[in-house]
Order: C-alpha cells, then sequence, then structure tokens
C-alpha cells in the first residue's frame, strides 16, 4: 500500500492505493468518530462489493443503501430518498457515510454528507479509474440539473480516501477507457514527462496491467492532491483541473445523461480545448496534434455526433457554473504539462471549435 496526503490543515485526509484493501477494517476505523455507518452504493457495484465492505464494517451493523446506476440517478429525486432513509433510520450526526462506486456515487454520497444535520462524515471507497483518480479526491460533490451537471453541490472533503486497485477488475472496456481520460488530462495540465510515460504505456493501461495502472492512479492523486491543498475552493489554479470539462458537460448535456460517460465527453473536450489553444496561437500544431492522438488511441471519442447542434451546446456552455459575470472561462494549453485560464473567448470562435469537432481525425 501506498499513502498520499491532502494537506488541508485539520481536514487533511490520507489517500490509501493499493491491491486488497477494500476489506481491511483497520483502513476505515480511524476515521470513523460515531457508533454508526451507512454505506452508499448503486445497486451494481453492491452487488459485486457491498457484502465485503458490509462485513469490514460490521462492528458498525451497517446499513447498505443503494440507488440504479448511471448519470441519470445523480438528481435530487435520489438525493431525497436517500436523505429520507437516513432520517427514517435516525442517523444522528455522528454518523459515517461510506461512498461505494463510481463518480456518480461519491459526487451523491458527499453532497448527502454535506447537507445531512448540515455536515457528517464520509469516506470514499471509489470503485472506477475515473473516480480513484479525479472525483474522489478533493471534496467536490453535486448534482445534476436538466440545465446542467453538477449546478447543485458544496465542498466538503472525505475524511479519507480508499483505492483499491482490484475493483479495476470489475470494470468494462468502455469503463477503464473513460478513466483515462482523467488521467491524460494530469499530463496534459501539469507534468508533461507523465504524458510521455502515458504515450509509452498506453497498451499496457487499456490491457488492464496492475502496475501501469497503479502508476497512473498515485501520480493522478499526486498532483490533484497539491492542487487541492494549494485551493481547496478553485478560487485559482484548482480550475485548471477543468481542462475540457466545460465542452465535455455540454456534451453530456446535450446527448442526456448517461448516453456519454463522463470521461469519453472530457476526452473529446480536451481535445476541442487543444484546438481552441492552437487557435488562440498558444499551442503549437504539433502539440496539438499530439493530444489528439493520445486521446484517439487510448480509445476515446474524437468527433461529436452529428444531431448536437452547436447551438445547444454553446447554450450550455453559457450556463456553466465556471462562468462569471456573463464572461465564459476556460482552460486551454501554452505548452504540454502547462495549462491556464482564459476569460471572455467569443461565442463565434468557440462554434467554430465546436463544428471541427464534427470532422474525424485526419489519418
Amino acid at each position: 500500500m501506498r499513502t498520499l496526503r491532502v494537506d488541508l490543515a485539520d481536514r487533511s485526509y490520507p489517500i490509501h492505493i493499493g491491491s486488497g484493501l477494500l476489506a481491511d477494517a483497520g483502513l476505515y476505523r480511524p476515521h470513523i468518530a460515531g457508533r454508526r455507518v451507512v454505506v452508499v452504493s448503486d445497486s451494481r457495484v453492491s452487488a459485486l462489493l457491498g457484502a465485503r465492505v458490509c462485513g469490514a464494517l460490521a462492528d458498525y451493523q451497517p446499513l447498505l443503501l443503494e440507488f440504479a446506476p448511471g448519470e441519470d440517478s445523480k438528481s435530487l429525486e435520489t438525493y431525497a430518498r436517500l436523505a429520507d432513509q437516513l432520517i427514517e433510520g435516525r442517523f444522528d450526526r455522528r454518523v459515517t457515510l461510506i461512498a461505494l462506486g463510481g463518480g456518480v456515487v461519491g459526487d451523491m454520497t458527499g453532497f448527502l454528507a454535506a447537507s445531512y444535520h448540515r455536515g457528517v462524515d464520509f469516506i470514499q471507497v471509489p470503485t472506477t479509474l475515473l473516480a480513484q483518480v479525479d472525483s474522489s479526491v478533493g471534496g467536490k460533490t453535486g448534482l445534476n440539473r436538466p440545465g446542467g451537471k453538477n449546478l447543485l453541490g458544496a465542498f466538503h472533503q472525505p475524511r479519507c480516501v480508499l483505492i483499491d486497485t482490484d475493483t479495476l477488475k470489475t470494470l468494462d472496456q468502455r469503463e477503464l477507457t473513460a478513466g483515462l481520460a482523467e488521467v491524460i488530462k494530469y499530463g496534459l495540465i501539469a507534468d508533461a514527462e507523465f504524458l510521455d510515460w502515458l504515450e509509452r504505456d498506453m497498451d499496457a493501461l487499456l490491457g488492464g496491467d496492475g502496475p501501469a495502472l497503479t502508476r497512473a492512479i498515485y501520480r493522478s492523486c499526486e498532483i490533484k492532491a497539491a492542487i487541492v491543498a494549494a485551493d481547496e475552493r478553485e478560487a485559482g489554479q484548482r480550475a485548471l483541473l477543468n481542462l475540457g470539462h466545460t465542452f465535455g458537460h455540454a456534451i453530456e448535456a446535450a446527448t442526456g445523461y448517461g448516453a456519454w460517460l463522463h470521461g469519453e465527453a472530457v476526452g473529446l473536450g480536451m481535445l476541442m480545448a487543444a484546438r481552441l489553444s492552437q487557435r488562440l496561437d498558444r499551442l503549437s500544431a504539433d502539440a496539438c496534434r499530439r493530444v489528439a492522438l493520445l486521446i484517439q488511441r487510448a480509445g476515446l471519442p474524437t468527433c461529436l455526433p452529428p444531431q448536437i447542434a452547436t447551438d445547444t451546446l454553446l447554450g450550455f456552455m453559457a450556463g456553466d457554473k465556471k462562468v462569471l459575470d456573463g464572461r465564459s472561462r476556460l482552460v486551454v494549453l501554452d505548452a504540454i504539462g502547462r495549462a491556464a485560464i482564459v476569460e471572455g473567448v467569443e461565442p463565434s470562435l468557440l462554434a467554430t471549435v465546436i463544428d471541427a469537432a464534427r470532422a474525424p481525425l485526419a489519418a
């Protein structure tokens, strides 16, 4: 097991990464203050892993709550149903919630923990690559609304993040590939050498190679932990973690939540962000092409479905939560490994980038 730490003074917490951690009661116990625990999961993950986690927490007589898998469940309706179950069970403010699942489960459980009794403890146990390298770390929680993704939410840090790499064996190829989008993001925004390694070892990552995936998870979490420690509430550099996300969230909303996996939309969003960077004369054509080829090699989408209207995407982007005072804020690349934030990009330029994303990559 390897351990990182997110340094946030009295709210600091460890990230444990390794094989076989899911059922290790000793890793949970230091972060459970009360006598009651609730495990929150989706029905698919619960069937695969719920008994193992509940067994590790048997001393706390855990209650297992579940909801339907998929992005559609990240809703006020699901939130209300879970909250009512906690209320009916008379769980007090010393309850600890355990988020067992992917990003949807982590976001939902985190928001529930942030709001139940005005804030209770929770532990992240991410079971997808995307959740392990991104959404489980940093304390962002949120729910979707028809007008956009994660428009309701709160910052609420977990007490611990427990990453059992064995859970990746439960993923299908599409889910594994989607997680690689966020791994690639870290190389693009913060570590050119890491991106070099991703280019060299992409086949091993796609093949589910354990050591390669563990290295990718560790370095991704290391980068995110440092950024979150420096800027917990996204007043500055934490916004760089949103590379590709403004485009990606718009794609998710326009296609109907769940049609595209989050990582798939972010992968194409990063390609669009790279092309925007080139059009702004910030990124070279060679570097932009390198981004495109890596996203393609990772098996992520590289072109938009024809049925998504440009104006529809622009509308969702205009409602993105990163817009301030009516001015867009997007993350661009100045080089591989170096990102920046630009404001007030003209909608006509964004439309040009969107339209260009309809064509397949040139050979």
